[in-house]
């Protein structure tokens, strides 16, 4: 995967690509990061890529010459059309599941913005996809990218030790994950539940289909309104409901 990130503040970056998972995907050869600072695409010598918007109002609104210079360059370069992410508290709620999308993407690009806001323009005939990872609102869209490209450079085939990591994460299977325990079995009179020391597999796994149910249940009830329940999880969420 190709992933080009346009910002006014490159250097935020260098840090998060290597270190930990991030730098071993691109050692690995999964995914190539391509940071450009998008003043240098303004087409003026002050390289400004702001100005004052029209009608009035506080702040200043990103131009839109720079990132069409930027977007298009980037494309000519590439030979393949990227999807264009603009990362913004209007866009649409980041899910797990649009992480799963994205990480099936050739060509990511990123637009991290500041200021006001953008140009509406960039959002009516550039961007493929608006993305908001919360009701709040950041300084600028760098640290929002980092969580994105995070969440779906992981998802890359041959990127995590085991290709099965990611499948039962909180969320992509609709419900929280089930808890962990390690070694000690016996931690300051804590003890591992029973169940997770006695070998059996299918025991095993029921009881964490079962927790992870449980958790869902009592932190994120607003996961099961849309949740496929086979007959089995009916029954143990009613048990849940009388504990």
């Amino acid at each position: 995967m190709q992933i080009d990130i346009l910002t006014l503040f490159p250097n935020m970056f260098h840090g998060i690509f290597n270190e930990s998972i991030l730098k071993k995907a691109q050692e690995h050869g999964s995914v190539q990061y391509n940071v450009i600072n998008f003043r240098e695409y303004s087409g003026n010598k002050h390289q400004m890529v702001d100005d004052y918007p029209y009608g009035g109002g506080a702040g200043m609104v990103l131009k839109p010459e720079p990132i069409f210079n930027a977007v298009e360059d980037l494309q000519q370069k590439s030979g393949v059309k990227p999807k264009v992410v603009l990362l913004c508290p209007q866009g649409e709620c980041y899910t797990q599941q649009k992480a799963e999308q994205l990480a099936k993407e050739e060509h990511l690009l990123f637009i991290c913005g500041h200021y006001e806001g953008y140009d509406e323009r960039i959002r009516e005939h550039l961007v493929t996809e608006e993305i908001s990872i919360g009701d709040f609102v950041l300084t600028g869209g760098e640290l929002a990218a980092m969580v994105v490209i995070d969440s779906v450079v992981r998802l890359l085939p041959g990127v995590l030790g085991n290709e099965d990591s990611h499948i039962k994460d909180s969320f992509s299977t609709g419900l929280l994950e089930h808890p962990h325990y390690t070694r000690p079995a016996d931690f300051r009179g804590w003890k591992v539940p029973e169940v997770l020391l006695s070998g059996n597999h299918k025991k095993i796994e029921e009881w964490r289909k079962k927790e992870s149910l449980k958790r869902t249940f009592e932190r994120r009830p607003d996961l099961l309104e849309t949740y496929p329940f086979t007959e089995a999880e009916k029954q143990w969420l009613n048990e849940i409901k009388k504990q």
